[in-house]
């Protein structure tokens, strides 16, 4: 069957990274049948989305049809996994077919997960099932409405034939959507070869792509990447640090040089709040937990630092100089991408600096209570608006002890008061405007975890989509109680958290 899709590819990784990927085709499956498409995502892309639906769509997404331009081919990259480094990785269940330039000007990578084995498989069968690949769909366009930088899904594909896990799994294709894939494992895998004319090909391509302009009249480019990145970074971590998001498997493969979120494999939202909350069934010692996400994402840019260190400078003792400084300046630049943060979800307008150690204090101060009074996170947060607007009752309804939040409440409306002009705006308008404000940041749905289990159970022991539709629509409108969406704003019975348990799906 002829594809009639038609991608404007133009594919720089592989005109000019050769050495970092092999040429491969994905396998053919027996039976493709589309699950899923992006279609607000296609057109963005500029495809034909009235192409792309039934059959036609179903041969392009699942590989079985090339089209024209693709140049499928499997990247390689190392990475350290749980602190250990391995030096090759790569690609073991994923293409990238190639790179196209959006309708607001931007390349985007389009890439197949789950498209059979590769050279880089190490063992696997390349395969992926349903349930995981519709995981991506909702987590990925969950944070996408959030306003938080990911990858994208495009469309899902189901195979027809199984995958074989602890059980046999309907099968499925992914079609992944990013700015690159570019991660600090690609910089690993050269570093640790000692390939510097690769490694400085692969950095001046990084720069081109993500910072031309910023960094093409740098006096020290490569240094000025690292801060890029760090900046990236570090914003980031912050903004999931600020929903609740774990990511659960923080390993340098798994870090963008984008600073889009990628690969949601083990990841969850916390409920009650708890920094040392981990769902992944891998992560034994906890190292990825909800609280150690932003030093796990400073020692990963130190990975990073390390590996652009002969780009530098000659001198070694300067190349280590200059990548400590920006080593170093990490936690505070996630400090302040953090408060700017919490800021908004607290509803305070304005902050000047002489005011940054008190309100980090009053943000801290609000956490430890949630933590405490085992409130959940997201529901905390969403029903502080409320109390802006003069409604504590529903707010207080999640403490176990009504009178609980007094005093932290007493020290929040006397630093929103040191920002209203006047006592009757303070006391009415400039509350509700606030409240306002507060739900524009505060999201009142998530992808609950019991709620995505339950719609990919649905998607793939009984082939129904409508619950995961229906959890679609709510997770792309999180700020919006209305209607429907209600429901899906309630947490889990405590009893079902605590036993909730995530996994790679590989």
């Amino acid at each position: 069957m002829p594809s009639h899709a038609t991608f404007r590819f133009d594919n720089s990784f592989a005109r000019e990274l050769p050495g970092l990927y092999v040429p491969w085709r994905p396998a053919a499956v027996s039976a493709p049948r589309l699950l899923y498409l992006n279609r607000s995502l296609a057109a963005e892309l500029g495809l034909d989305v009235a192409s792309l639906d039934g059959p036609a769509g179903a041969a392009t997404f699942s590989g079985n049809v090339l089209p024209e331009g693709a140049e499928p081919l499997a990247q390689a990259y190392a990475g350290h996994q749980f602190g250990g480094f391995s030096p090759q990785l790569g690609d073991g269940r994923a293409l990238l077919l190639g790179e196209v330039i959006d309708r607001q000007g931007r390349r985007r990578d389009i890439a197949f997960k789950g498209s059979g084995r590769t050279p880089f498989a190490r063992g696997g069968d390349g395969k992926a099932a349903v349930g995981p690949m519709l995981r991506e769909v909702l987590l990925g366009e969950a944070m996408h409405a959030l306003g938080i930088p990911t990858t994208r899904a495009l469309a899902v594909v189901a195979t027809g034939e199984p995958v074989y896990r602890e059980q046999a799994l309907p099968g499925a294709v992914l079609t992944r959507v990013a700015a690159s894939h570019l991660r600090v494992g690609t910089f690993e895998f050269f570093a640790s070869r000692g390939d510097l004319e690769s490694l400085r090909k692969l950095a001046e391509y990084t720069i081109a792509r993500h910072d031309p302009a910023p960094l093409a009249t740098a006096a020290q480019p490569f240094l000025a990447l690292l801060q890029s990145v760090s900046e990236r970074q570090s914003a980031l971590v912050a903004q999931w640090m600020n929903v609740g998001f774990i990511h659960g498997v923080m390993n340098t493969d798994n870090m963008a040089i984008s600073g889009e979120t990628i690969d949601y494999g083990p990841c969850a939202f916390v409920e009650a709040y708890d920094p040392a909350a981990v769902f992944s069934s891998i992560d034994h010692r906890g190292r990825y937990a909800f609280g150690n996400q932003p030093a796990i994402a400073g020692w990963n840019l130190t990975r990073l630092a390390e590996t652009l260190l002969p780009l530098l400078a000659d001198d070694p003792e300067q190349a280590l100089t200059m990548a400590t400084e920006v080593v170093a300046a990490f936690p505070a630049r996630y400090r302040a991408h953090l408060l700017r943060g919490q800021r908004a979800k607290l509803g305070l307008r304005r902050g000047e600096p002489d005011d940054d150690a008190a309100d980090a204090a009053l943000a801290e101060d609000w956490l430890t209570l949630l933590h405490a009074e085992r409130v959940d996170f997201t529901l905390g947060w969403r029903r502080l608006a409320a109390a802006a607007a003069g409604d504590e009752a529903p707010l207080r309804a999640l403490f176990a002890g009504t009178g609980a939040p007094d005093a932290w409440l007493a020290r929040w409306r006397a630093r929103c008061a040191s920002e209203d002009d006047g006592a009757g705006q303070a006391s009415t308008t400039a509350g509700i405007a606030r409240a306002r404000a507060m739900r524009s940041v505060n999201p009142v749905v998530i992808p609950r975890n019991h709620r995505v289990e339950e719609a990919l159970a649905a998607a793939s022991d009984a082939g129904d989509l409508a619950p995961f539709e229906k959890l679609l629509d709510a997770v792309t409108q999180p700020f919006d109680e209305a209607g429907e969406r209600a429901s899906y704003a309630e947490p889990a019975p405590a009893a079902v958290t605590a036993s909730y348990r995530t996994f790679c799906g590989t």
